[in-house]
């Protein structure tokens, strides 16, 4: 009988995936990510409302305002923490009446969810120039991981900024709304309702990343440019490729893996922007073993970098990479078509030098892997992205040939073996 039932254990284990076996105790990864640049308003951000009333004066920044920051954890954890960045001030900020709650509707919190954040024990946090901070772990009483219903909720983020903040670091282009209270109005952040936030926005301030405590996930950071970013998809529609890459990996693995963005528009890896930004925008998150880097289309367009200035950069990023993280997993994707975008991207030389790039991704041994992004979304007649993939998601026009759709990012997330990147 003893027999019996350890062969039927044995069998059961081997029908069983290696990766469903695994029972791991919670740890903190990352699951929601905003990579943050300096300072507001500098940058281009889709379909930002008009924040004169909001802000009256860049360099005063925020004052005495509250911030209600929308944003979509990829997994969901029975505790959360929140990272607040003062990298690009020029002054210590103040943080106090923080919160977290479940996202009702617009700036409404779900009754009941809304949960005070607490910063080493304490209610307030001044962050340095330079610095940013964790706060305390915090019960996410409302959160189910393993509820279906859970997936695509999204949490509202709330904090005050007591005095003046002085120039605010930022992520300019979030493609998701979130709100405001008045100049002046003090800490509304325990209020749920909608009426102490008169102003929205289309971007995130201050607040760069969100930490779950989940068992055995796995963080994937997708490091890039404006198109991973995501310019070019819905406005608060969550398709971006890397968006759309969860979405698949979630199909297939459940809440193994978690997908976090960490796209800037107009960042260029030589600058060096993307070697400056690696420690603070990937060796410093929790859980982290994959990474996606496509970039290079920038220092080619707007820089007029040679390509061996690039392939150098590459290499010099993923070694640092490698040296921070054990046994991480780097992959490249290769830069889509720009050809005849905008008058900086779309000359023939750029593209000229994006295929000599592309040509170096697919065959250099210092990756583990290449995603073939371009012949994912080329249309080989004419060279450019594919006419279908260029009207603008986000605005509704025609595109400007150089980000993707939707429709494109669709195809991309696509491309990626998923088997692949994950090794399962």
């Amino acid at each position: 009988m003893r027999r019996l039932a350890l062969t039927v254990a044995v069998l059961a284990s081997l029908a069983t995936p290696a990766w469903a076996q695994q029972r791991e105790a919670p740890q903190w990864v990352a699951s929601w990510t905003g990579s943050v640049r300096g300072y507001y308003p500098y940058g281009n951000p889709t379909v930002q409302p008009d924040l004169k009333l909001a802000f009256p004066s860049a360099e005063q920044g925020a004052r005495d305002q509250t911030f209600r920051l929308i944003v979509k954890p990829d997994v969901w954890g029975a505790q959360a923490r929140i990272r607040l960045s003062n990298a690009f001030g020029t002054k210590p900020v103040t943080f106090d009446g923080a919160f977290i709650g479940l996202q009702e509707s617009g700036s409404a919190i779900v009754p009941g969810t809304n949960t005070a954040v607490t910063f080493a024990g304490q209610k307030s946090l001044t962050v340095a120039v330079g610095q940013s901070a964790l706060s305390d772990p915090v019960a996410l009483g409302f959160a189910k991981p393993s509820d279906p219903m859970m997936r695509g909720r999204k949490l509202a983020v709330s904090f005050h900024v007591a005095g003046e903040s002085g120039p605010m670091t930022w992520h300019f282009e979030a493609l998701q709304t979130s709100y405001i209270s008045a100049p002046g109005s003090g800490a509304k952040g325990a209020d749920p309702g909608e009426a102490a936030f008169p102003f929205s926005t289309t971007s995130w301030y201050f607040l760069d990343e969100v930490d779950m405590s989940a068992a055995g996930t796995r963080a994937i950071v997708a490091f890039g440019d404006s198109i991973t970013d995501g310019t070019g998809s819905t406005i608060n529609g969550d398709d971006r490729w890397p968006d759309m890459l969860s979405h698949r990996l979630h199909a297939a693995y459940g809440n193994a893996f978690a997908v976090v963005n960490q796209g800037i528009g107009g960042n260029q890896i030589a600058a060096p922007t993307a070697l400056a930004r690696i420690d603070r925008n990937i060796v410093s998150l929790p859980g982290v073993t994959t990474v996606i880097w496509m970039e290079g289309i920038n220092d080619f367009g707007v820089a007029n970098a040679p390509v061996d200035t690039i392939i150098l950069a590459y290499m010099q990023g993923v070694a640092h990479i490698r040296q921070k993280i054990a046994g991480v997993k780097i992959f490249a994707g290769t830069l889509p078509s720009a050809l005849n975008s905008t008058p900086a991207h779309g000359r023939p030389e750029v593209d000229a030098k994006r295929q000599v790039l592309n040509q170096f991704l697919r065959t250099s041994k210092i990756f583990d892997g290449v995603i073939d992004f371009d012949a994912a979304t080329v249309d080989s007649a004419t060279g450019e992205i594919k006419a279908m993939y260029q009207p603008n998601s986000s605005t509704g026009s025609r595109g400007d040939k150089l980000h993707p759709n939707r429709a494109g990012y669709a195809a991309m997330a696509n491309a990626i073996d998923l088997k692949m990147i994950t090794g399962k």
